[in-house]
């Protein structure tokens, strides 16, 4: 047997004398900057933090940069490579699937599916023979796991995503309605337009003293979809952010008393649950920062929000607006499901991550 072999094979730790563990990841919507990109950089984060050199795959030699300013990650022991060769050389390879099935070839492969595919012919015998090479098959919800595990082989794991849920702390609360997620209508539009419009809807009823915050990237597809948003919004007090680093969103957060989102809104999602919030990160974070969640009733949400204990889900619009009015006009309520929400958050922290991916090491 071979010497680097022989001590690789030593010890279950991921380093061993002088020889330094590697690990490759690929995931081809990294410039998106969206939740299946913080996943993937927390499990970068996570590799690095027992000893493993990391190498993502990008053409853009400055996405780190942008990972970590987007994210707030410390990206040291990270590199940009052109290539990871499907993991060949590597120890350990992560590989968020867009769907199809890779050939892997790194001795530990991880294959992750941040939302739901199904008929793409998952279980053919092509696909079979190359999940023979995958050791672990890893989800970010129990929403989206029903729907992998209808269509392929591998039974998957749930490992909720993590958040940084000592970063998000409440402070000196304002009335603000926050909602936070991309400005893209690629496949999965956030409908930020259903929030313009609920909440325009309240202020002339009379809500006047608060103010709406849309936050959210604009790296990739927002077409004229933001100048459509922005027109709306005219004459209301309606703030758009565009693409704020991790510092604005950490003082966004704290200040923030209600989380809105509609994201979802108006799938069915038997039918198209690629369309709806297949976890909803941005939820956690602002539960974690003492805000109240108000969220529709599809995907993710239904994990995370426990209907009347730690924020509220809704299905028509009229309840959006009433739990919204409902929460403004009674503090001590408001108070009381903001401390349940905080409380619920810290499940979602990055030690509880870091150990459930470890255990797949």
């Amino acid at each position: 047997m071979p010497f680097i072999r022989y001590l690789a094979d030593l010890s279950v730790t991921p380093n061993c004398g002088r020889y330094k563990m590697r690990a490759g990841i690929y995931n081809p919507y990294l410039d998106t900057l969206g939740g299946g990109e913080r996943y993937t950089l927390a499990v970068a984060a996570t590799l690095v933090s027992v000893g493993y050199d990391v190498d993502l795959e990008s053409k853009d030699p400055q996405i780190l940069a942008k990972l970590a300013q987007r994210f707030g990650v410390d990206t040291r022991g990270m590199r940009v490579v052109e290539s990871i060769n499907r993991g060949s050389g590597y120890e350990v390879c992560f590989w968020l699937s867009d769907g199809s099935i890779p050939r892997l070839m790194a001795r530990n492969n991880i294959l992750h599916f941040q939302r739901p595919f199904w008929n793409v012919d998952g279980k053919s015998l092509l696909n079979r023979m190359k999940f023979f090479r995958i050791n672990s098959v890893v989800v970010n919800s129990k929403f989206t796991k029903k729907w992998i595990d209808r269509e392929f082989p591998k039974e998957s794991i749930v490992i909720y995503p993590p958040v940084d849920v000592a970063a998000f702390r409440p402070k000196k609360k304002e009335n603000i309605i926050l909602y936070v997620g991309r400005f893209s209508r690629l496949e999965q539009s956030k409908r930020q337009d259903i929030l313009i419009e609920s909440f325009k809807k309240l202020y002339d009823r009379g809500l006047k003293e608060w103010k709406l915050v849309l936050a959210g990237g604009v790296e990739v597809g927002v077409g004229d979809w933001l100048s459509q948003l922005k027109e709306s919004a005219k004459t209301y007090p309606i703030k758009i952010m565009e693409s704020p680093d991790f510092g604005e969103l950490k003082q966004l957060y704290g200040k923030t008393k209600i989380f809105w989102s509609a994201a979802g809104f108006g799938v069915d999602e038997n039918r198209q649950p690629n369309k709806v919030e297949h976890f909803g990160i941005s939820v956690v974070e602002a539960m974690a920062a003492g805000a109240v969640p108000i969220a529709y009733a599809a995907g993710g949400h239904k994990e995370i929000i426990e209907d009347g204990k730690n924020g509220y889900l809704w299905t028509k619009e009229s309840d959006f607006r009433g739990f919204t009015r409902k929460l403004a006009n009674d503090p001590k309520l408001m108070k009381q499901l903001a401390r349940q929400a905080q409380s619920d958050a810290q499940k979602y922290g990055y030690e509880r991550f870091k150990k459930e991916f470890f255990a797949l090491l």
